[in-house]
């Protein structure tokens, strides 16, 4: 996002239960952190409010879209222990990995309360993602099968 332009209506951090999204990552081995408001968010690739990743730790102010939580978190799902460990701000540059997080991150809305995996693709296009078909639910219903059986050969959720 730029310093100029507001930043668009999405659900954060703290409009969920910071309790739910420590659960949901602790089950896939993430140490969610919280950040105190104004403080730096470390490993933050895109800087605040975006999450930050530094091997398992997972780092997010009340600010901090829910998307850009899950996001950066299925960055590390999706690698190897001994990739993950390695990882600070950067998890990848792999396309087939980013795509699978793009996946795994919607499917894991679907188990955050107050979130859901609708609410997330509506606030991933608000954000700006993009994808060829126009939207993230057209993206993930239609055109991510790849991501879907790269996640499955890895023994990932996909639902």
């Amino acid at each position: 996002m730029t310093d100029t332009a507001p930043e668009p209506i999405v659900t954060r951090v703290g409009d969920i239960a910071f309790a739910d999204a420590q659960q949901l990552l602790s089950a896939h081995g993430l140490r969610l952190h919280h950040v105190a408001a104004g403080q730096a968010i470390p490993g933050s690739y895109w800087g605040e409010p975006e999450a930050g990743i530094i091997a398992s730790n997972v780092y997010v102010r009340d600010d901090t879209p829910v998307h850009s939580m899950l996001h950066e978190a299925c960055h590390l799902i999706v690698l190897p222990p001994e990739r993950r460990a390695q990882v600070h701000t950067d998890a990848t540059d792999s396309v087939p990995e980013e795509d699978a997080t793009c996946y795994l991150q919607i499917v894991l809305a679907g188990y955050l309360p107050g979130v859901g995996s609708a609410r997330l693709m509506a606030d991933m296009d608000a954000w700006g993602y993009t994808y060829r078909l126009g939207s993230t639910k057209a993206w993930f219903e239609q055109d991510a099968e790849d991501a879907k059986a790269w996640l499955i050969e890895r023994g990932l959720p996909v639902a």
